[in-house]
């Protein structure tokens, strides 16, 4: 199956998608296959993978690991549909700060890398969503880092129709701002 890969205005963050074959019966799809992602010019490897569920309304993120224990990930919806969040935190950029949004869903089969130097949050837009995180780095909690959801200086649109189902650790993410004062990438 091809693998194909679409450029963003940021750098070395790219949508990835994929033939597949589809019948009567459903489809089937080969999310990872690292012989055609490297054709494709996607050559990187994956050393962890998580998978997480969330219900409607929930917003995760905007996460990252520090240069202590670095992280790109490859990710994908395979239930429901997110509204998924990128933002440049490399201070040397010139995307810092701005965000990249998308929609990933089980339906358009799309893949979002978001490579190191990035934070990565998403909003759950169906009853329920499934994601699945291909990841370059193992999850290292004395390197991680949150980016509050809705810093004024990033400026997000997310499509939220009332407060958001948040964790303790979103609510207490630092500004842009503050990151600035001891910045994880340059």
């Amino acid at each position: 199956m091809n693998t194909h890969i679409t450029t963003t205005a940021f750098k070395d963050l790219l949508i990835l998608t994929i033939d597949y074959f589809q019948d009567d019966r459903g489809f089937f799809i080969e999310p990872w296959n690292k012989r055609d992602f490297k054709k494709a010019g996607f050559d990187k490897e994956f050393v962890q993978e998580g998978h997480s569920r969330s219900k409607r309304g929930v917003l995760r993120g905007l996460h990252y690991q520090d240069m202590s224990a670095p992280m790109g990930k490859l990710v994908r919806c395979t239930v429901g549909s997110v509204f998924e969040v990128a933002v440049d935190l490399r201070i040397s950029s010139t995307t810092f700060g701005k965000a990249y949004t998308t929609v990933l869903s089980a339906s358009n089969k799309k893949l979002l890398y978001v490579p190191v130097g990035f934070a990565l949050g998403f909003f759950t837009l169906t009853t329920y969503a499934e994601m699945q995180y291909k990841q370059t780095g193992y999850y290292t909690p004395l390197a991680e880092g949150t980016i509050l959801w809705n810093d004024v200086d990033i400026d997000i649109h997310w499509p939220l129709q009332s407060t958001p189902i948040l964790s303790f650790r979103d609510k207490s993410g630092i500004s842009l701002k503050t990151y600035l004062l001891h910045p994880a990438f340059v």
